[in-house]
Formats: structure tokens, C-alpha cells, sequence
């Protein structure tokens, strides 16, 4: 039977830990199409009080979440475990993005691991729905590890092959909703 929960409270926090992945649901206000993005590398992902988390989010193919999150803020992230303990855990609430060059980015950097060279921004929600779910169809799959060719590529990017990204690919949704502005800064400018 799902259960709703009031925060989140020692136990979620600790299922999240052990989790290796994500999901990410957005849409925009009207039409357009609902977007949904598995994310990996666990120390993108932190908890930061009863009611509020952030995630890193990383250059990518697109960037329909931060366009959707412009546009109406609305978000849902889903854990689910593949392990022989069965469960779903949903987290819905509002989103914003928040620039790498920004205080507040600053502010939250102490709550996540490694640096990953393709950091775009953090995606901070505060949760106003907590619910898990049996998970009794979800298959069994055992971790062999993370799969590091996402940090490998932006590795190897340049200053201009970003800046094409913020000009090309993650300046709108696939739909022609505003994402990143043209003055986003490039990863190496961003402080470590």
C-alpha cells in the first residue's frame, strides 16, 4: 500500500543514498511534450533539508528540464529500487535552476562529491508531495558500476564546444521553449 510522507525523514534519506539512479519528470504549461530523463553518478543528488533537495544537472542532449521549469516550475523525481527490497519513492514539488556562477550555487556546492566537468547548473526543488509505492513489477538488476563516459566526454570538450551547446541544442526545448540565456557561463569558468 503507498504511503505519503510529511518530510523527508531518516529512512528516505537513506533509501535515496542507496540508490544509483534517477528519474526526472517535467512538461510544459500547455502542449508540448512530457519529458522524462533517467540521471546517474550518485553524488549528484543530495538532500538538503525535510523539505527541499538538489541535483547537478550535467550538459546533456538538450535541456528540456530547465526549459520546463521556466516555464511552470512543476517536477517529479522518482527512485526506484532494483534490489530484493522492493520500492518506488516519488518526490513532487517546484524547481528552479540555479546558476553555477551564483551565490546560492556556492552555498550548495558543500552538499554534493566530485566535480563533473560538464556541470550546467543545480536543480533545486522543494517537495510538496512524498509517496512511495510497492515496485513489486520492477525487475531485479545488480549495479557492475557507474558509467563514466558522460564525465569523459565533457572532459574532453572545449570552451567552444560548450558555448555551441548554450547557443545550439540548450538554448530551447524541443518544443521552442526558452532554456539556457546566452550569457550562461561555460564550465570552466566556473569556480571548483
Amino acid at each position: 500500500m503507498a504511503k505519503v510522507f510529511t518530510h523527508l525523514d531518516d529512512s528516505l534519506r537513506a533509501f535515496i543514498d542507496a540508490q544509483s539512479m534517477f528519474f526526472v519528470a517535467t512538461a510544459p504549461s500547455e502542449g508540448g511534450r512530457v519529458n522524462l530523463s533517467p540521471k546517474g553518478y550518485r553524488d549528484t543528488f543530495a538532500v538538503i533539508d525535510d523539505n527541499t533537495f538538489a541535483y547537478l544537472d550535467l550538459y546533456g542532449s538538450g535541456a528540456e528540464t530547465i526549459a520546463h521549469l521556466r516555464d511552470n516550475g512543476r517536477i517529479t523525481i522518482m527512485f526506484c529500487s532494483f534490489t530484493r527490497t522492493s520500492k518506488i519513492l516519488r518526490l513532487f514539488g517546484t524547481g528552479r535552476m540555479v546558476r553555477p556562477d551564483s551565490a546560492e550555487f556556492d552555498a550548495l556546492r558543500p552538499h554534493f562529491g566530485l566535480q563533473h566537468p560538464g556541470l550546467r547548473a543545480a536543480i533545486v526543488v522543494t517537495v510538496d508531495r512524498i509517496a512511495d509505492s510497492c515496485g513489486y513489477s520492477v525487475p531485479y538488476l545488480e549495479l557492475v558500476d557507474e558509467r563514466p563516459v558522460l564525465d569523459a566526454l565533457h572532459a574532453r570538450r572545449t570552451e567552444d564546444d560548450f558555448a555551441e551547446r548554450i547557443a545550439g541544442v540548450n538554448a530551447a526545448s524541443i518544443d521552442g521553449l526558452p532554456a539556457l540565456e546566452s550569457d550562461h557561463p561555460l564550465p570552466s569558468a566556473i569556480p571548483r
